[in-house]
C-alpha cells in the first residue's frame, strides 16, 4: 500500500515544482511595449481557441456522461456505478493539464525573447523552465488523479472510463490544434515566403499571429493532452493485467511506484540543461533526459531487488522500457537533427525543385519506420520472455512514460522558442538575436518535437499491446483465429482506419490554409502600404478563420474513433473487434513514425536551406524546401501524432464495449437464432 502514497507524494512534488517554476517564469522581465503587444495577440489568439474547443469537448463530455450514468443503471454488473465520475475526471483532468502547459507557454515566450538579449544561456534556461512547468503538471495532475480514484474505487477494472476520458480530450487536442497550428503555418508560408518572399514571422504577414498561437494550442496544450493520456492509460493497462493474469498485491501497485520513480529522476535531470554553445543545445537537453533515465534506473532497482525481492524478475522489463526511450530519441534524431545526412539528403534534393524534395521526403519517413519498430520488437520479447509475461510489456510501457516529466519538458522548450523567435521579429529585435539566439534554439525545438513524439508513439504501441491483452481478457477470447472470415475483415478495418484518419485530419489542414492564403492574399490586395510596413495587417481575421476551421473538422475524427469499434464489435463480434484492434495498432504505429519523422525532417531540411546553403533564403532551392515543409507540416502536427490518442480511444472503447458485445453482437445472436 506504501506504494500509492508514494506515487501521491511523488506527484504532489512535481506539481509544486511546477508552481515554482512558474514564480520564476512570471518575474522574469517582459521586455518593450512592442514585445508585449506581440505577445498579447498570441495570448489572445490562444485562449480564444482553447475556449472554443473546450465547448466542444463539453457538448461530448455531457452526453457521454449522461449514456454512462443510463448504461450504469441499465447494465450494473457491465459498467460500474462509478463509470460516469471516472469518465469526468479523466476528462477534465486531462484538459486541465493542456490548459496549464499553454497558458505558461504564451507567457514565457516573451520572456525568452527578452533573455535572448543576454545570449543563449539564459533564453534557453527561462524556456525550458517554461517547458518544465507543463512536463511537471503532466506527470503530477495524472499520477495524483489516477492514484486518487484508485483509492476510491480500489478496482482498475472501474477506472477504464477515467482512461476513456482522458483519451477522449486527447484526440480533441491533438486534433483541434494540429488542424489549427498546421492551417496557420500552411497558409503563412505559401503566401508570405514562396509567393512574396517575406522572412520567417516577419510582422507583414496577416497570418504569422495565427501562426504563433497554433505553436502553443498545436505543440504545448495538445502534446500535454497527449501525454497525460497516455501516462493514465499505461497505468491503468498494467494494472489491468495485474487484476487479470492474477498477480500479487504488490505486482498491482508496481506501475503507480515506478511513476513516482520517475516523476523525482526528472526533477533531478532537469537541473543539467544549460549551455553557451548554440552547437551544443540538444546535447544538454538530450543529456537531461540520460541522466533522469539512468537515476530511473537505479530507483526500479532499489525498488526491485531491495525493496520488493519477490519482484526481482520485473525489473528487466523496466529496463528494457528505458532503453526503448532512450534508443527511439536516438534513431529520431538521426533522422531529422538537420546536421545529419538524411535532413541533407532532402536539403540536395531541394535544388532539383519541389518534386524531388517531396519525394525523398516521403522515402526518409518510409526509412525511419524500420529501427524503432524493431527496438519495440526487442522490448516485447525481452519484456515477455524475461518480466513474466504480458505484464512485463505493459511494464516496460510504465517504464518508458516514466520519463514523461523530463520529456514533455524538453518539448514544451520547443513552442516557447518558436515563439520567441516570433516575438523578435515582429517587435524589431535585433537580427544577431534570432540569427544567434532564438533560430538555433527554435531548430533544435524542431527536433525536440519529432523526439517527443517517437517517444509517445513507441508508449503507445507497448501500451496498446497491454490494452489488445485486457481486451481479450474482458472479451473472454483467448485466442484469435486470423482464418475466421470475421477476424480477417476486422484486421483489413482496423489497418485502413489510422488511413481514413489521416485523410480527414490532413484535407482539414489543406481547407483551412486555402482559406488562410486567400485572406492573406487579399489584405495584401486591399490593404495600402502594408507590403512596405506602413499599414497592419488584420491578425484577428487570420486567428479567426483558423479558429472556426480547426473547431468544424473535430467532430469527424472524434466520430471515427468512438463509433468504429462499436459498429464492428457489435455487428462482427468480439473476435473481429479484437482483429481491428491488432490493425489499427500496427498500422497506426507504422504510419505515425512514418508522418512525425518525415515531416520534422522536411521542416529542418528548410532550415538548412535558411542558413545560407544552396542559394539561402528567396533562392528556387529555398522556395522548394518551403514546399516541402508544408507537405511535412500537417505530416508531423496533425495526422501523425493525432494518430496515437485514436488508436488509444479505439482501444478504450472495445475495453468499455467488451462485457457487452460477449451477450449482445449480431453474430452471436444469429448463431442462437439458428440454434
Amino acid at each position: 500500500m506504501y506504494q500509492i502514497w508514494f506515487a501521491i507524494g511523488a506527484a504532489v512534488l512535481a506539481l509544486v515544482y511546477a508552481l515554482a517554476s512558474t514564480r520564476m517564469i512570471l518575474k522574469q522581465p517582459k521586455g518593450t511595449q512592442k514585445m508585449n503587444e506581440v505577445a498579447a495577440a498570441i495570448q489572445e489568439g490562444a485562449n480564444a481557441f482553447l475556449r472554443r474547443q473546450y465547448k466542444t469537448v463539453f457538448i461530448f463530455w455531457f452526453v457521454l456522461t449522461i449514456i454512462f450514468y443510463l448504461l450504469s443503471v441499465s447494465f450494473p454488473n457491465e459498467f460500474p456505478a462509478s463509470t460516469p465520475i471516472a469518465f469526468t475526471a479523466g476528462a477534465w483532468l486531462s484538459a486541465l493539464a493542456g490548459y496549464i502547459g499553454m497558458q505558461i507557454s504564451v507567457r514565457a515566450n516573451l520572456r525568452t525573447a527578452k533573455a535572448a538579449e543576454k545570449g543563449l544561456h539564459d533564453a534557453l534556461h527561462v524556456s525550458f523552465v517554461g517547458g518544465t512547468v507543463t512536463g511537471m503538471s503532466v506527470v503530477g495532475l495524472a499520477l495524483l488523479g489516477f492514484s486518487i480514484m484508485f483509492l476510491m474505487v480500489n478496482s482498475p477494472i472501474d477506472l477504464i472510463g477515467f482512461g476513456f476520458g482522458a483519451s477522449l480530450v486527447s484526440l480533441f487536442a491533438r486534433v483541434g490544434g494540429g488542424i489549427y497550428t498546421k492551417g496557420a503555418d500552411v497558409g503563412a508560408d505559401l503566401v508570405g515566403k514562396s509567393e512574396i518572399g517575406l522572412p520567417e514571422d516577419d510582422p507583414r504577414n496577416p497570418a504569422v499571429i495565427a501562426d504563433n498561437v497554433g505553436d502553443n494550442v498545436g505543440d504545448c496544450a495538445g502534446m500535454a493532452a497527449d501525454l497525460f493520456e497516455s501516462y493514465v492509460i499505461t497505468v491503468l493497462a498494467a494494472m489491468l493485467l495485474a487484476v487479470y493474469t492474477h498477480l500479487s498485491t504488490s505486482a498491482l501497485y508496481l506501475p503507480l511506484a515506478v511513476g513516482g520513480i520517475g516523476i523525482l529522476a526528472s526533477i533531478v535531470g532537469s537541473y543539467f540543461v544549460k549551455t553557451n554553445n548554440k552547437n551544443k543545445i540538444w546535447t544538454s537537453l538530450n543529456n537531461s533526459i540520460l541522466i533522469s533515465a539512468l537515476l530511473a534506473v537505479i530507483g526500479f532497482f532499489i525498488l526491485t531487488f531491495l525493496l520488493k525481492p519477490a519482484l526481482y524478475l520485473y525489473f528487466y522489463p523496466l529496463v528494457a522500457g528505458i532503453l526503448v526511450a532512450i534508443l527511439i530519441s536516438y534513431i529520431t534524431g538521426h533522422y531529422t537533427n538537420k546536421n545529419t545526412v538524411a535532413v541533407r539528403e532532402i536539403a540536395i534534393a531541394s535544388k532539383s525543385g519541389s518534386g524531388t524534395n517531396i519525394i525523398y521526403g516521403i522515402a526518409n519517413g518510409m526509412r525511419a519506420t524500420a529501427l524503432p519498430v524493431i527496438v519495440i520488437i526487442g522490448a516485447v520479447l525481452a519484456s515477455y520472455f524475461l518480466g513474466g509475461g504480458v505484464f512485463g510489456i505493459a511494464l516496460a510501457a510504465m517504464s518508458m512514460l516514466s520519463l514523461t516529466g523530463i520529456v514533455v519538458s524538453v518539448d514544451s522548450y520547443g513552442p516557447i522558442t518558436d515563439n520567441a523567435g516570433g516575438i523578435a521579429e515582429m517587435s524589431g529585435m535585433s537580427h544577431r538575436i534570432r540569427a544567434n539566439v532564438t533560430d538555433p534554439l527554435d531548430a533544435v525545438g524542431n527536433t525536440t518535437k519529432a523526439v517527443t513524439k517517437g517517444f509517445a508513439i513507441g508508449a503507445a504501441a507497448l501500451a496498446a499491446l497491454s490494452l489488445f491483452v485486457a481486451f481479450a481478457n474482458a472479451a473472454g477470447i483467448t485466442t484469435i483465429d486470423i482464418l475466421n472470415p470475421f477476424v480477417i475483415c476486422g484486421l483489413f478495418v482496423g489497418a485502413m482506419i489510422p488511413y481514413v484518419f489521416s485523410s480527414i485530419t490532413m484535407r482539414a489542414v489543406g481547407s483551412a490554409a486555402a482559406k488562410i492564403v486567400e485572406e492573406v492574399r487579399q489584405q495584401f490586395k486591399s490593404i495600402k502600404g502594408l507590403l512596405e510596413g506602413k499599414a497592419k495587417p488584420d491578425y484577428a481575421k487570420t486567428v479567426d478563420i483558423t479558429t472556426k476551421a480547426a473547431i468544424r473538422s473535430l467532430i469527424a475524427p472524434a466520430l471515427l474513433g468512438i463509433l468504429s469499434p462499436i459498429l464492428v464489435g457489435f455487428l462482427l463480434g468480439s473476435e473481429a473487434l479484437g482483429g481491428m484492434l491488432a490493425g489499427v495498432i500496427i498500422s497506426g504505429l507504422v504510419l505515425a513514425l512514418m508522418m512525425t519523422t518525415g515531416g520534422a525532417a522536411w521542416d529542418n531540411a528548410k532550415k538548412y536551406v535558411e542558413e545560407g546553403h544552396f542559394g539561402g533564403k528567396g533562392s528556387d532551392t529555398h522556395k522548394a524546401a518551403v514546399v516541402g515543409d508544408t507537405v511535412g507540416d500537417p505530416f508531423k502536427d496533425t495526422a501523425g501524432p493525432g494518430l496515437n490518442p485514436l488508436i488509444k480511444v479505439i482501444n478504450m472503447v472495445s475495453l468499455l464495449i467488451a462485457p457487452v458485445i460477449i451477450g449482445y453482437s449480431l453474430p452471436l445472436i444469429l448463431h442462437i437464432s439458428a440454434v
